[in-house]
């Protein structure tokens, strides 16, 4: 064991430890379960630093987490404390199992998280929080997002022949096909493509929102977790991430349920729900190139930094059948491909 972690810990923790245990699962991060000798049990977390991600996401998250627990939501860790030069926090242990099945009751959770996190952006502070990493504020910002993480996947992919014949044909065909039917949505209804959507109408997201950073407490209570990319964004990209991430398994019924719940919960918004049906192809198309990271040497090691041991070849080939379930998925959603 890393004794400076162990020290570093323990001042955290303001107590001697008795146990830090190194646990798997996370994609950036490296993250313990430690316990100290009052018997308490900690999460400790161990940021990493990219050099070619200049987000603080140890501040955001430690923020995010503070701002939402200061004002009485408690279906989210509570942050005890930081070491922001080190890149290192210190967070309440949520007691859980994963969520793996979910029901109705389990949407109806996450509905009331999502209503909670609309009305926080009411309150008196809330003026000054960020951005949603790579917010969806307006269509082009989707459609720019998309080409950027297009051509750096493109410059990796003269060295992998799978990777390039994924991006030259099938993906970039479906590209065209979706943002030509984005903008003329947009036309008809006198939109402006590149217009952000206005402070009044956007929510507050935890940005990487589903069942798969969510526990299920021994009451059977949800809590949600992450919160590295929280911000101010567009309320049809936290629900059309929450559909289309790709460690999420919904049913259609469930699906159906959380779209009823979130059109109530936005209705303030008169165009919730065609922005919805007109961008939900590009948001898939953007979990498409997601999906991709591991080709990236960058983000490769991110993930060894986090403890995956994987075969890399073997991680590639899964990512990249992954990535084409989702494009099948995307092309479905399109109206001139027979949706409707």
């Amino acid at each position: 064991m890393d004794e400076s972690l162990w020290a570093l810990a323990e001042t955290l923790a303001g107590a001697p430890l008795t146990d830090l245990v190194p646990l798997t699962g996370g994609a950036n991060n490296r993250l313990f379960r430690i316990a100290d000798r009052r018997g308490r049990i900690f999460a400790l977390k161990v940021y990493r630093r990219m050099a070619h991600d200049p987000r603080d996401r140890l501040a955001i998250e430690f923020g995010a987490l503070s701002f939402l627990r200061q004002r009485a939501v408690t279906v989210v860790p509570e942050p005890v404390a930081i070491d922001a030069e080190r890149g290192v926090a210190l967070y309440q242990w949520v007691e859980g199992d994963p969520v793996t099945k979910p029901g109705a009751t389990d949407i109806d959770a996450v509905l009331r998280f999502a209503d909670q996190l609309r009305e926080m952006g009411t309150h008196e502070g809330a003026a000054v929080l960020p951005a949603a990493s790579e917010a969806c504020l307006s269509a082009l910002e989707i459609v720019e997002q998309i080409d950027r993480r297009y051509h750096r996947l493109a410059e990796v992919a003269e060295r992998n022949p799978i990777l390039a014949e994924f991006l030259i044909e099938p993906f970039s065909e479906t590209r065209t096909r979706a943002v030509a039917v984005a903008r003329d949505g947009y036309a008809a209804r006198k939109w402006d493509f590149s217009a952000a959507l206005p402070r009044p109408l956007q929510v507050l997201s935890p940005s990487d929102f589903g069942f798969h950073n969510t526990l299920r407490r021994p009451d059977g209570s949800l809590v949600f977790l992450d919160f590295e990319y929280f911000g101010w964004d567009d309320p049809v990209r936290l629900v059309a991430d929450f559909l289309q991430h790709p460690a999420m398994r919904l049913e259609e019924d469930l699906s159906d349920r959380f779209v009823a719940g979130a059109r109530g919960l936005y209705g303030a918004d008169p165009g919730f729900l065609e922005r919805l049906d007109l961008l939900f192809p590009l948001i898939g198309l953007r979990w498409c190139l997601i999906l991709l990271n591991e080709f990236l040497p960058e983000r490769w090691a991110a993930r060894q930094f986090a403890g995956m041991s994987d075969d890399r070849p073997v991680v590639l080939e899964r990512q990249l059948a992954k990535a084409r379930r989702r494009l099948t998925a995307v092309v479905r959603t399109l109206p001139e491909w027979g949706r409707r």
